[in-house]
């Protein structure tokens, strides 16, 4: 399991796929492992990730969201904009080999002792490992059990079970193989005679021919594994059975029903091994896909034995119908063809991968943007909170997140770095979040910077008090009603929260269950839009693992000329801001923010760099902020708070010390190279660059080197 990560360590551009054919727990037993994380980290590196049933792949993807947190997906899982599919692909065997050997005359001589040798009787046939998991001694009870109930069959039926020995050091395999023993000696001193015994015990391996002519010369094959992976005993039985048509009864663990396999084969692809540069292919096993077999749970004796006297009566047309099907599906879903739709699968998952990473921003080049910054004047940094500055939150497991406190606090490879960019007088720090007031206030007092709270609607340099950038007419009469769906919620969901901010209420289940959070707010949702919110100007934003309900103009990107207009009012600022750079974890809602300077720049800036930016010419930009703003009905200014609280429905706020709209935006003068914008763990963005988590804005040895 850590293979493949140690391959794409080796080789990034190494295409990698992962096929287990051993069962794969659920993520309960896998959570128990003291190296879960590590174990699933390693598997998702690879491109392409296949199980033999959906079921085993259904466990991994639900270990992977339960214990790493990630997002899984219809197609597999996703982390940090990687995408690895994850698939069930059935596996068969060389079935032409099979049939070819039934003509051999050393397969047809074997045939002809044992039809000799049980002649006059029906004979059923288990070929299984000595192992805990093949349910062998409930095989050989359930088959007791057929004898006790139908006594017309006890001389003429019998039994071959062919055990084969493995781990005979093992304590519990010599236990069980003296269970076995004990079984079969009992059953057949009670059912057998001098001449005959109704149940014949091998421990032993068979070859090869002797291995099919058993297969062909059987009536019922059994096989009633309590759990299992790779098992290809139902596959060479079908094969070897195209003149006597037996019945095949196979433990229900073992079922793949074809309707639910998410196999995408691609037979145009050809000669997949040639022209490859670097290929690695990594897999094990098989599977077993039937639809015409009779299932039964291996633990219920009763329902087993009733099955073996279902399938010995069986009907002849009955059993050649069943026999065709499972005939037609072994001789198309062999070895060769699994191989090649695996493979194929692999090379649809790279070319998807490659469209899907050119949609992704470049990484943040640090070093420009370090050198950017030397030669600027008046430089802007824009910083979030959440995720940017804090340590991540994670699920169940992740190192010492799980004892995370409730607040987000800076991180404390952080303060040093950020202390000295907010003591540069050339500089302006801005941490912009939708945090109250109260978090920021306990994470940055002792610091000479901007705190824009919650998405930009309150605002203080560290060194006076809060104000308000609110829009005079905001309603919050929603309030109460929302609420009350939160509280609601919180209670029917464990670990969970919901926060009363101002502006916006938030509701937060990051510490839950992720499965049942998912659940949870699927139907908050359907609640509010049916309800509260149903004919109300608001927007309803989700997070990761958060609903948030605020108005429609609260957005950091509608906040910014305000806090730009007093930030130039509060510092006096005549020089024009000549670099910003925006870094954050911010959610699509508050995207705005990175394109916010982005009209502004000058049409050199290169397509591939801005795709969604139309191409403007402008020197000129005074005024520009305040019509964009007036489009978007945001006609206040920035307003001195002297009284917030929400009372009731209404949010009272008092105001004082209007300054102008195009006072934030007339003082920038920025180049395109100038600008920077950056999304932290979040690859589908808006914003110019990406970075995975957690970057320090500018790290230290850079600001050192500027510095000095």
């Amino acid at each position: 399991m850590f293979l493949p990560k140690c391959l794409k360590e080796r080789n990034s551009k190494m295409k990698v796929s992962w096929f287990l054919h051993t069962p794969f727990p659920s993520s309960e037993i896998h959570r128990m492992l003291p190296s879960r994380l590590e174990l699933l980290r390693s598997v998702l590196a690879a491109d392409l990730v296949g199980f033999h049933t959906y079921d085993y792949a259904r466990h991994f993807v639900s270990a992977c969201t339960r214990i790493l947190g990630l997002e899984g997906t219809p197609e597999g899982v996703e982390d940090q904009g990687k995408l690895t599919r994850i698939a069930a692909f059935p596996v068969g065997i060389d079935s032409e080999r099979f049939i070819k050997a039934l003509e051999l005359p050393e397969v047809q001589d074997h045939m002809k002792v044992l039809k000799q040798r049980f002649a006059g009787r029906k004979v059923m046939l288990g070929v299984d490992r000595l192992d805990m998991i093949k349910g062998i001694p409930q095989k050989i009870l359930a088959f007791e059990k057929f004898l006790e109930e139908n006594p017309n069959w006890r001389n003429k039926v019998v039994l071959l079970q062919i055990a084969v020995p493995t781990r005979t050091d093992v304590p519990e395999y010599q236990k069980l193989t003296s269970q076995v023993h004990e079984i079969v000696g009992r059953i057949n001193g009670r059912f057998g005679s001098l001449t005959a015994v109704p149940i014949h015990h091998l421990d032993r391996s068979l070859d090869f021919h002797e291995l099919c002519a058993l297969y062909a010369v059987t009536d019922v094959a059994l096989v009633t594994s309590l759990r299992d992976g790779m098992n290809l005993v139902s596959y060479e039985y079908v094969a070897c059975q195209e003149s006597k048509k037996g019945v095949l009864i196979l433990s229900e663990v073992l079922r793949l029903d074809l309707d639910y396999t998410y196999v995408r084969a691609l037979p145009d692809v050809c000669n997949f091994l040639q022209n490859v540069p670097a290929y690695i292919l990594v897999c094990w096993g098989c599977s077993v896909s039937w639809c015409r077999t009779i299932l039964v749970n291996p633990w219920n004796v009763t329902e087993v034995a009733s099955s073996i006297g279902y399938a010995l009566n069986m009907p002849a047309d009955e059993r050649e119908k069943r026999h065709h099907h499972n005939f037609k599906h072994v001789i198309s879903h062999t070895a060769q063809e699994w191989a090649s739709t695996f493979v194929s699968e692999l090379n649809v998952t790279i070319v998807e991968a490659q469209l899907r990473t050119r949609q992704i921003p470049p990484p943040l080049p640090i070093e420009v943007a370090v050198d950017r910054y030397s030669c600027s004047n008046n430089r802007l940094l824009i910083l979030g909170f959440n995720a940017t500055l804090t340590e991540p939150v994670d699920t169940l497991g992740r190192k010492e997140s799980q004892i995370n406190e409730w607040q987000p606090k800076l991180r404390p490879d952080l303060r040093e770095p950020l202390r000295k960019l907010c003591d540069d007088p050339k500089t302006t720090v801005l941490v912009l979040s939708g945090s109250a007031r109260n978090v920021l206030d306990d994470n940055f007092s002792d610091y000479n910077l901007w705190l824009a709270a919650e998405n930009g609607m309150f605002l203080r340099v560290t060194t006076g008090d809060w104000m308000t950038t609110m829009p005079e007419n905001l309603s919050m009469e929603w309030v109460d009603s929302v609420k009350n769906v939160f509280e609601y919620f919180t209670d029917r969901t464990p670990r969970s929260q919901f926060e009363v901010q101002e502006t916006s209420l938030i509701w937060n289940y990051k510490y839950s269950d992720v499965e049942f959070g998912r659940l949870q707010a699927r139907d908050l949702l359907q609640h509010l839009w049916t309800g509260p919110i149903s004919n109300a100007s608001l927007d309803v934003v989700q997070g990761r693992r958060s609903v948030e309900v605020r108005s429609v103009a609260v957005t950091k990107g509608a906040a910014i000329d305000r806090i730009l207009g007093e930030i130039v009012h509060n510092k006096g600022m005549k020089e024009p801001i000549d670099y910003v750079l925006c870094i954050g974890h911010f959610l699509t809602k508050d995207e705005d923010i990175y394109t916010f300077f982005e009209p502004e720049l000058p049409s050199e800036v290169p397509a591939s760099v801005r795709p969604q930016v139309p191409t403007q010419v402008r020197t000129s930009i005074v005024g520009s902020r305040a019509a964009l703003l007036m489009k978007q009905n945001s006609t206040s200014a920035v307003e001195q708070n002297k009284s917030y609280a929400i009372d009731g429905d209404t949010l009272h706020s008092m105001v004082t010390d209007r300054i102008s709209l195009q006072e934030g935006s007339s003082v920038l003068d920025l180049q395109a190279n100038d600008y920077f914008s950056c999304s932290v763990a979040r690859k589908r963005s808006n914003s110019r660059y990406c970075n995975t988590p957690y970057p320090i804005p500018l790290p230290e040895s850079s600001m050192r080197r500027y510095l000095t």
